[in-house]
């Protein structure tokens, strides 16, 4: 069943993608099955098991299942000094 989803996209994940967020559609169950989907559009460098993710704000497993309107936004490790 396809449902709608609001990702955000920060550092290079946003390099790569073009985006900062976006509205899609995916019939995705989960994150990391929405994060492979998104991965194979955009090309993406980074692996799931090397991400965080927020559910509404939340942060949240990987395999946590995915709601309709649920708003995504996958972390990507930070580096800095």
């Amino acid at each position: 069943m396809n449902q709608e989803y609001t990702i955000k996209y920060y550092a290079t994940l946003r390099e790569q993608s073009g985006f900062s967020e976006e509205k899609i559609t995916s019939s995705a169950a989960t994150a990391e099955a929405l994060f492979d989907e998104l991965a194979k559009k955009y090309h993406f460098s980074l692996k799931p098991h090397q991400l965080r993710v927020a559910i509404n704000n939340q942060f949240a497993k990987m395999s946590v299942p995915l709601k309709q309107n649920d708003t995504i936004v996958f972390i990507p490790p930070v580096a800095g000094g």
